[in-house]
């Protein structure tokens, strides 16, 4: 029973993305998770990336998609398929993700880190310094906001039309994750049409008395 726990904490340990105190990146897990799909080439894996849009949700690269094919070809998490020369370099290799790498891949998702890490979206740092901002600019940036929002909204219904045409079913992980980015559009959206209203009676914050 003993050895059991021991060996469920050491596999916990490694769920956070790391390997002989190596620790893989979203752009690795990213890399990982392509090429579990098909083998492929480096710059096929970048042409994925920007047909999908994945770089709209994980930060990879071009420079970052070689880096990590040499990282985990080192690491024995990935391998390469075909008999071109070691000389040729990653972006003449095809490779795909080895039984390792899946496991590597299955025990990063399981990291914690995934459902409780905060990301400060910008326009949020924006509005919490826009007191020191001129009237007329803070209307400006709340309307460029909602422009922004308007058409990143039409962009991802469109995008969320064609993977349902793709998937042919709305029960897969890309129709989740592209309705999840449209129903926080339309309530940030919603959100912004309040604010618009409520401008005009912006205020700085009452003196509380001593």
């Amino acid at each position: 029973m003993a050895r059991a726990v021991k060996k469920r904490k050491s596999a916990g340990a490694e769920s956070d993305g790391r390997r002989h105190g190596t620790r893989l990146t979203t752009p690795d897990l990213v890399i990982l998770s392509l090429l579990a799909e098909r083998p492929m080439h480096g710059y096929e894996a970048n042409a994925i990336l920007e047909n999908r849009k994945i770089r709209d949700w994980a930060a990879v690269s071009r420079p970052q998609i070689y880096y990590s094919l040499e990282k985990l070809t080192r690491l024995g998490l990935i391998r390469v398929t075909d008999d071109v020369a070691a000389s040729a370099g990653p972006e003449r290799h095809v490779f795909q993700t080895t039984d390792e790498g899946r496991q590597q891949l299955a025990d990063a998702l399981e990291a914690v880190h995934w459902t409780n890490a905060r990301v400060h979206e910008p326009f949020q740092t924006w509005l919490a310094l826009s007191w020191q901002a001129r009237p007329r600019a803070f209307a400006q940036q709340v309307k460029r906001r909602r422009k922004h929002l308007e058409e990143k909204l039409a962009e991802e219904r469109a995008t969320l039309a064609d993977v349902l045409k793709e998937v042919g079913h709305p029960y897969h992980e890309a129709v989740w994750m592209l309705k999840l980015v449209v129903a926080k559009l339309e309530l940030e959206l919603k959100w912004l049409e309040q604010i618009e209203r409520e401008t005009p009676k912006r205020a700085p914050a009452k003196k509380t008395k001593r």
